[in-house]
């Protein structure tokens, strides 16, 4: 990790120097200032919410934040979840990870994160809550044991055309033998219709994400290591929400280039505004000590005009 560090900050203090010859303003990345991992956005009345990990390896809580224009944010505190309110006799000793939060078809948000290896559950009438478990017994949705042999975090909500919700999760355990699984919600946004199914696709290590472009379905994730220059982002094409999978084009569409300045570029999100997608994600900032530092990046995300997701240019973003 060590080699990496310091080319990085070489080619750091170059890109520092060339910014400042340079009047035009632009959106670059980082965008948020500080040490931030595993993005979710939503749009709510004219406002961007972000809620993230806080590094080094999460914290008692969430970081959210909220912006107009992607330049200057506003931070908040959330009352739940938290390390605290949310820990079972199950739980390991893992701290608040990879929030998703989406927006019900009854106008309500909904949130899937992870917590002591549990995947908790929890609804709000507003982006900034006040937030609740939804379940009444306050434990987890799934549980640490749900799938022996498998991590139960990165859980990922899907609302298809159809109104359809999706619940998608899982990894590996010691940098392996990932696994994605997947199951349909009831309108309750909460109950398991059937039973989950491994639908794990080619290359999948961990960080779920399902978005739809012109009637398919993009099961996005990331490969590698989260902690070094492996990790990066890969997607599988298939015609259900439940696959069967193949493979894109392309892959993977964003790795480490480090004269962009980019190591292990991952666990993203992707958002529309009007016509355009756009990928939030994290990159990790080199450290020479035995900890990962990660930093909250936004470009844009394209197609070809044979439907497959083109490479992140890393290039940065107007909006």
């Amino acid at each position: 990790m060590n080699n990496i560090y310091h080319l990085f900050m070489a080619v750091l203090s170059f890109f520092v120097v060339s910014a400042c010859n340079n009047e035009k303003e632009t959106l670059s990345n980082p965008i948020i200032d500080g040490y931030y991992a595993d993005p979710e956005i939503v749009f709510h009345d004219g406002v961007y919410f972000i809620y993230a990990t806080k590094d080094p390896w999460g914290g008692d809580d969430l970081a959210v934040f909220e912006t107009t224009d992607f330049k200057t944010f506003k931070s908040h505190q959330i009352n739940w979840p938290s390390k605290e309110a949310c820990t079972t006799s199950e739980s390991s000793s893992a701290m608040v990870w990879a929030p998703s939060v989406i927006k019900g078809k009854d106008g309500r948000f909904y949130m899937y994160v992870s917590i002591g290896s549990e995947i908790w559950a929890g609804s709000s009438d507003t982006p900034l809550g006040p937030w609740k478990n939804m379940k009444k017994d306050n434990t987890p949705l799934i549980s640490r044991n749900y799938f022996e042999g498998f991590h139960m975090i990165d859980a990922e909500a899907f609302i298809d055309d159809d109104g359809q919700a999706y619940l998608y999760w899982g990894s590996g355990l010691n940098w392996v033998n990932g696994a994605c699984f997947a199951v349909k919600l009831e309108p309750d946004m909460l109950t398991f219709i059937g039973e989950p199914q491994n639908i794990t696709p080619p290359n999948f290590f961990e960080g779920a994400k399902m978005i739809k472009h012109e009637g398919l379905y993009y099961l996005m994730y990331s490969n590698g290591k989260a902690t070094d220059e492996t990790y990066n982002i890969q997607y599988s094409i298939g015609e259900t929400p439940f696959g069967p999978w193949t493979l894109g084009k392309n892959n993977p569409i964003a790795s480490t280039k480090i004269e962009k300045r980019i190591v292990g570029p991952g666990h993203h999100t992707v958002f529309e505004k009007g016509d355009q997608k756009y990928i939030l994600y994290h990159k990790i900032f080199p450290q020479e000590d035995d900890y990962v530092l990660r930093q909250i990046c936004l470009d844009s995300l394209n197609f070809t005009k044979d439907n497959f997701i083109k490479k992140v240019s890393f290039n940065g973003v107007e909006f």
